[in-house]
C-alpha cells in the first residue's frame, strides 16, 4: 500500500498537469491574417496533440515510479491526456457559431457598400477596415490578395479555404456567380444570404444549448470518479485490492472501460463536418 505522502505527491502531479493541459486546451489560439484553413491549420493540431501526449506520457511515468502501481501510470496519463478533449467540444462549436455571425454582419457591410456603385473588389477593401473581430484576419488577408492584383475568383477561393466552413461556402459561392455574371443584384443576394445565416446561427445556438447538458454530465461524473479516487488513495487500504497483479488488471480494464464510455458520450454530442461546398482550390492558387 502506498504511503499518503507518496499518494499525495503522484495526485499533486496528475492534478498540476492535467490543469495545464486544460488550460491550454480551452484558451483561445490566436489566428494571423495568413489564415487558418489547410496546412497550417493541420500543423497546430498535430503540434497540440503531440504535445498533450508528451505531458501524459511524463505524468504516467512519474505516477507509476512513485505508486509502484503500472495501472495507476497508465490510468494517470490517459486522464491528463484525456480531460481536455471534454472541453474542446463546446469551444469549437462556439467558435464556429462566432465565426459564422461574423460572416453575416460582414456580408451586411459588403451589400450596403455595392449599394454605392462600386466593383467588388473594391467594396472588398473597403469592408476590410471594419469587418467584424472573429474573421477580421481573414476578410483583411482577402483584401490584401485584392490590393495585390489576384485574380478575384482565386482570392475568393482561398478566403473561403481560411474561413473552412459549409455555411460560409454559401456567400463565397454567391460571390463568385457574380465576378463571372456581373450583372445586378448582388447586393440583394448577399442581404438575403445573410438572413439565412442569422437563422443558421439562431438554430445552433439551440442545438449547443441542448449538448451542453450532456457535456456538463460528462464533466461532473469525470470529476466526481477522480475525486472519490483520490480520497480512495488518501484514506487507507479503499484501493489495496488493486495492489495485486490481478488488481491492476481490474483497474486498468475498469478504467479503459470508463474512459471509452466517456468518450462516447461526449462524441454524441458533436456534429459531424458537412461537406463543404468550395473544397477545392483552384490550380492558379495552388500555384501561389
Amino acid at each position: 500500500m502506498v504511503s499518503a505522502a507518496v499518494a499525495a505527491l503522484a495526485l499533486g502531479a496528475a492534478g498540476a498537469a492535467g490543469l495545464v493541459l486544460v488550460v491550454l486546451g480551452v484558451r483561445p489560439v490566436p489566428v494571423t491574417a495568413a489564415g487558418t484553413g489547410g496546412p497550417r491549420r493541420a500543423l497546430l493540431a498535430l503540434r497540440d496533440r503531440g504535445s498533450r501526449v508528451a505531458v501524459a506520457a511524463l505524468v504516467a511515468l512519474v505516477v507509476g515510479v512513485l505508486t509502484r502501481w503500472p495501472a495507476g501510470g497508465i490510468v494517470a496519463g490517459l486522464v491528463v491526456w484525456g480531460v481536455p478533449y471534454l472541453f474542446t467540444g463546446s469551444r469549437r462549436a462556439a467558435h464556429a457559431i462566432v465565426r459564422i455571425e461574423a460572416v453575416e454582419d460582414w456580408l451586411r457591410r459588403l451589400a450596403d457598400v455595392l449599394v454605392v456603385g462600386v466593383g467588388l473588389g473594391q467594396a472588398v477593401v473597403v469592408t476590410s477596415r471594419s469587418a467584424p473581430e472573429p474573421v477580421r484576419p481573414q476578410v483583411t488577408t482577402l483584401a490584401s490578395r485584392v490590393a495585390a492584383s489576384w485574380p478575384l475568383e482565386d482570392a475568393l477561393r482561398a478566403f473561403a479555404a481560411d474561413i473552412d466552413d459549409a455555411s460560409a461556402d454559401l456567400a463565397v459561392a454567391a460571390l463568385l456567380l457574380a465576378q463571372r455574371r456581373r450583372g445586378p443584384g448582388l447586393a440583394a443576394a448577399l442581404v438575403a444570404i445573410a438572413d439565412a445565416l442569422g437563422e443558421e446561427v439562431a438554430m445552433r445556438r439551440g442545438v449547443e444549448a441542448d449538448r451542453a447538458r450532456p457535456r456538463t454530465t460528462a464533466r461532473a461524473v469525470t470529476v466526481i470518479t477522480l475525486a472519490v479516487v483520490g480520497i480512495g488513495l488518501l484514506t487507507g487500504g479503499y484501493l489495496a485490492p488493486y495492489a495485486t497483479p490481478l488488481g491492476q488488471l481490474v483497474l486498468l480494464a475498469i478504467a479503459v472501460l470508463f474512459a471509452v464510455s466517456l468518450g462516447w458520450m461526449h462524441a454524441m454530442t458533436l456534429s459531424a463536418p458537412r461537406p463543404r461546398l468550395l473544397a477545392a482550390r483552384s490550380r492558379t492558387e495552388e500555384q501561389r
